[in-house]
């Protein structure tokens, strides 16, 4: 019998399209393992809203390997010790796996004989396109021109039809965990009742793909408008590799060859934000600008400071559409992309608290956080990213959730103001309204100081 391939998964929970269990199954028997690794250098941990979905997604995983005759071994640790363990226990012939944008990840790999990595984590790797003078590209609009030139991501390729599994390891050290004594899911208390609107797992990736996929013609008018089921839901699918990028920008060019390319485009950012994150490792802790390390934050420590910040953190500003958003990431894991970008705002430049708290809150409570994705985000919405919105482009709440016609969104997520009708529901309410709490900044004053704070990074 040859010698076994280990398939080591990461952020690639899926069978399809997924050229390292293709490479390792035409090599011999397949073991299939998955570390939960939360202790080499540099790693930094899932939050409480990704370790929910990780749960789900590794148990549908260990279902579909199941449904072919194998199973997913389990193991806690630093990768590189144990991999190398794993390799010798069962005379493995190399490890296969999909390369991972994340900046811990190189230092973890250089320890591991026999790794073989595969691309499949973006539809371009970083590093792959250039400017004109061989450079690295850092504004999107040019990024995306070249991404064009480069055409189509190879066809998405099916799963093996058959696969031989390993033999588990004779070693006590490696026996594997249990799902359920990993801890991932929230007890005492469950605070993730609400996360079940979500499918995690390589099933519920598809399913959400094809309920997109009619809404796509639409996609570019509506996706703005947090009242309407306009977007693709697909960020979480994506971040864990249930779906991969290639799979679903086939998809969407196959369904609507014309209507795709609004959303293509937004695949193309993911893609940009690898690429950003591959130049900038420190992108979640470090401006890319450094003269925004220089704003004088609002103190933390205080009082005034704290209240500030938690009214944000739950949805308690006075301002409905931050509200709403902030309501519906506590309850669902999720928030709509154009109430994101607003909720960022508000807090960075209405609050003049660090947008490192803001990343740091939604990395705990995203069911999407992804490093690259959510580090650029905040960059951009603070005005310190390399290619990003300016920070003097200050969103208006009370504009933004007229602009959008966010009423509907408002009243399910801000019961306090469900009965309120048309327009008024926007606000604003100086002195609250039967429950909802007044502004807890004027939007013309946090305005005027905001800019204020940019004017003297000048100096």
């Amino acid at each position: 019998m040859s010698a076994p391939a280990i398939l080591w998964f990461r952020n690639d929970l899926r069978l399809k399209d997924q050229a390292a269990l293709i490479a390792a199954a035409a090599s011999g028997p397949v073991l299939p393992v998955y570390i939960l690794d939360e202790e080499s250098p540099g790693v930094r941990p899932p939050g409480g809203a990704s370790r929910w979905w990780l749960h789900h997604s590794l148990k549908a995983l260990d279902s579909a390997l199941g449904a072919r005759g194998g199973r997913l071994l389990l193991l806690r640790g630093q990768s590189a010790p144990m991999l190398e363990r794993l390799a010798a226990t069962t005379g493995a012939s190399a490890i296969h796996a999909i390369r991972q944008p994340e900046p811990w990840w190189p230092a973890i790999e250089s320890g591991i004989q026999r790794l073989a990595l595969h691309e499949g984590s973006s539809l371009v790797p970083p590093g792959i396109l250039r400017t004109k003078t061989g450079g690295r590209f850092r504004v999107f609009t040019p990024y995306w021109r070249q991404h064009q030139a480069h055409g189509a991501p190879p066809l998405p390729r099916p799963a093996p039809a058959s696969l031989a599994f390993a033999a588990w390891p004779d070693d006590a050290a490696l026996a594997g965990a249990r799902l359920e004594d990993w801890g991932l899911l929230p007890v005492k208390p469950d605070w993730a009742t609400g996360f079940s609107i979500h499918q995690p797992g390589e099933d519920g990736a598809q399913a959400a793909l094809e309920t997109f996929l009619p809404r796509l013609p639409a996609y570019d008018e509506r996706r703005d408008f947090p009242s309407e089921p306009a977007t693709s839901c697909l960020s979480a699918h994506l971040h864990f590799g249930e779906v991969s990028a290639a799979t679903a920008w086939h998809a969407a060019v196959s369904d609507s060859p014309e209507a795709a390319t609004p959303w293509v485009r937004q695949l193309v950012w993911r893609d940009f934000a690898h690429e950003t994150l591959a130049q900038f490792p420190e992108s979640a802790t470090r401006p890319h600008r450094p003269e925004y390390d220089r704003m004088p934050w609002t103190d933390l420590s205080t009082q005034a400071g704290k209240a500030l910040f938690c009214a944000w953190r739950e949805g308690r500003t006075g301002y409905p559409l931050v509200d709403a958003g902030m309501r519906q990431l506590w309850a669902t894991g999720w928030m709509h992309n154009r109430v994101r970008m607003v909720a960022g705002s508000f807090l960075v430049k209405h609050l003049m608290i660090d947008w490192r708290e803001g990343e740091r809150w939604f990395w705990d409570t995203l069911v999407d956080a992804d490093l690259a994705n959510n580090a650029m985000g905040w960059q951009w919405v603070m005005g310190s990213g390399v290619d990003s919105s300016p920070y003097y482009r200050i969103f208006a709440p009370l504009g933004q959730s007229s602009k959008f016609d966010a009423g509907d969104y408002i009243r399910r997520w801000v019961p306090e103001l469900s009965a309120l009708k048309g327009d008024a529901v926007h606000g604003p309410f100086p002195r609250g309204w039967k429950g909802y709490p007044p502004p807890i900044v004027d939007h013309g004053e946090a305005r005027a100081r905001a800019l204020a704070a940019h004017a003297g990074l000048k100096g």
